[in-house]
């Protein structure tokens, strides 16, 4: 009876643990870029912003080589126009920081979950990329094109430009006449990977031995 009864203990402690064993790979991104663009209603070069924003974390999870999802925290405090003079630089950067448009005080950051990349055949890009956007507090579903490549737990990715309506996110002036010249969609593109790009052959560069 003992035996049976140290028999059982012993099979019920391996049980346990082989629950509590973890056995996702989690890789983390290591070189990364996004860019925006900002257009007046008349969407001309003339008329339009653009600039950067920085990816402060991000990673992919996988069960054992399968990608299971993405997820990544973007520091909207980095914010930055690039396309004009450095007196209106600032003035423009301060700008989209204050609560007129993104709020970088109150949200300092904005969230993307991976959930899934759905292969494309015949077409300019790869895959259909799935996820939810948060930007001040607000969650949104989007999709978008991108080349998306994973290699066991090597993964880069390139979206195309794709766009965003900031009202749904409660980015725009609160009162005032401006907010009407300026067109309702943004454009987005980013580049990530867990690996240093090679920005020629855009693949992972290889490790030196």
């Amino acid at each position: 009876m003992k035996r049976l009864l140290l028999f059982a203990m012993v099979c019920a402690s391996i049980s346990f643990v082989s629950a509590q064993k973890k056995f996702d790979k989690v890789s983390k991104v290591t070189s990364s870029e996004i860019r925006w663009w900002g257009y007046k209603v008349v969407k001309t070069e003339a008329s339009s912003h653009s600039g950067t924003v920085k990816l402060k974390s991000g990673k992919f999870n996988f069960d054992k080589t399968v990608l299971v999802d993405g997820e990544f925290i973007i520091d909207m405090r980095s914010m930055m126009a690039g396309d004009v003079s450095e007196e209106d630089q600032i003035k423009l950067t301060n700008e989209l920081k204050s609560t007129n448009f993104f709020e970088v005080k109150k949200f300092p950051i904005a969230k993307f979950h991976l959930t899934k990349i759905i292969p494309l055949a015949n077409s300019e890009y790869n895959s259909t990329i799935y996820g939810d956007i948060t930007i001040k507090g607000v969650r949104k579903t989007i999709t978008f094109p991108a080349n998306a490549y994973v290699t066991q737990f090597t993964v880069v990715i390139e979206s195309a430009k794709f766009s965003l309506n900031r009202r749904d996110f409660k980015v725009f002036y609160q009162s005032s006449l401006k907010d009407y010249f300026i067109k309702d969609e943004m454009d987005f593109q980013f580049k990530v990977s867990t690996e240093k790009l090679d920005n020629d052959n855009r693949v992972p560069v290889k490790k030196k031995k």
